[in-house]
């Protein structure tokens, strides 16, 4: 069972669901390792300082901008998380739109999002009603300290959360030099058109994922599969994975928080930071797990 991208909530209007993020996406890509074709020993890719020659500690690394070709400005670590948002665990919807209005071009990655215990009648009131409107929830999520935007979509019995590239991420297709004109213009006549159609007419049917399989992969399993025969394999010990904490809330009143929330026309607040004293000791309570982290990432390199 995979583990969580993050526990948090849905929020919308006054009311808040507590969810996790699971991944939607499953990869099953065949990895290979380059080795040294003289004795088949693995090949490291080191930090290598260009002036020196020298390996760098991940100590001495820092991160920096490159606002011009060989010249840069460093930035602090207290730069990045100045930039970072408050709401890491949080998917505010900050608006509601028809679900045809945001086009394939912006969604990039999936998740599903999952109810927390005690938390399944909010869920499904928000899948409820986006299906019956047809609209989907747009929202910014945190994960790995980055700002996404995302939108909310229903599908079957499930809630998904698709994050979405911005704008400024996505090349215009004007940019390329694409048939703009009537098919007339390209000589394409009306039978032309028929028979095109009526081709795909006879090509439809229905989806079914199911029907189509990744062949390469599955060719280049064989291949792998008897090159093993014939040198042996070797079995690696699974581990168990431990089962994720659920979060339990209360019953929440959903009628009152709906009619509170169009009444006043708010979203809901962004979590409050914890006290500077309790932040301070949860800071000193990670810093030897993280040293410890940081040694044996060291000792894997």
């Amino acid at each position: 069972m995979p583990r969580p991208i993050w526990n948090g909530s849905l929020s919308f209007g006054l009311l808040n669901i507590p969810m996790s993020l699971m991944p939607a996406e499953r990869n099953v890509d065949l990895h290979f390792r380059m080795l040294d074709g003289r004795n088949n020993a693995p090949i490291r890719y080191e930090r290598v300082n260009t002036e020196t020659g020298e390996e760098v500690p991940w100590k001495d690394i820092v991160r920096a901008f490159e606002y011009k070709k060989g010249s840069y400005v460093v930035l602090e670590p207290e730069d990045v998380q100045a930039a970072r948002s408050e709401s890491k665990e949080m998917v505010e919807i900050e608006a509601f739109v028809e679900a045809d209005a945001v086009g394939p071009e912006y969604v990039e990655k999936p998740y599903v999002l999952v109810p927390a215990k005690k938390s399944e009648k909010g869920y499904v009131l928000l899948r409820e009603i986006l299906a019956r409107t047809g609209r989907v929830g747009i929202a910014r999520v945190v994960i790995r300290s980055r700002e996404y935007l995302c939108e909310v979509v229903p599908r079957d019995k499930a809630l998904y959360l698709m994050l979405l590239r911005y704008p400024q991420e996505i090349v215009d297709a004007s940019e390329y030099s694409i048939p703009d004109q009537a098919p007339s213009h390209y000589r394409i006549s009306a039978r032309e058109m028929d028979m095109a159609e009526q081709l795909i007419e006879a090509m439809s049917t229905k989806w079914k994922a199911d029907d189509y399989k990744d062949e390469y992969r599955d060719r280049l399993k064989k291949t792998i599969e008897k090159r093993m025969k014939s040198k042996g394999v070797v079995t690696p010990v699974e581990r168990e994975e431990e089962p994720a904490e659920e979060t339990a809330t209360n019953v929440v009143d959903f009628m009152s928080l709906l009619q509170k929330s169009l009444s006043d026309n708010k979203r809901t607040p962004a979590a409050k930071k914890a006290p500077a004293k309790k932040a301070a000791a949860r800071s000193k309570q990670k810093a030897p797990a993280k040293k410890a982290a940081k040694r044996a990432g060291h000792r894997r390199r």
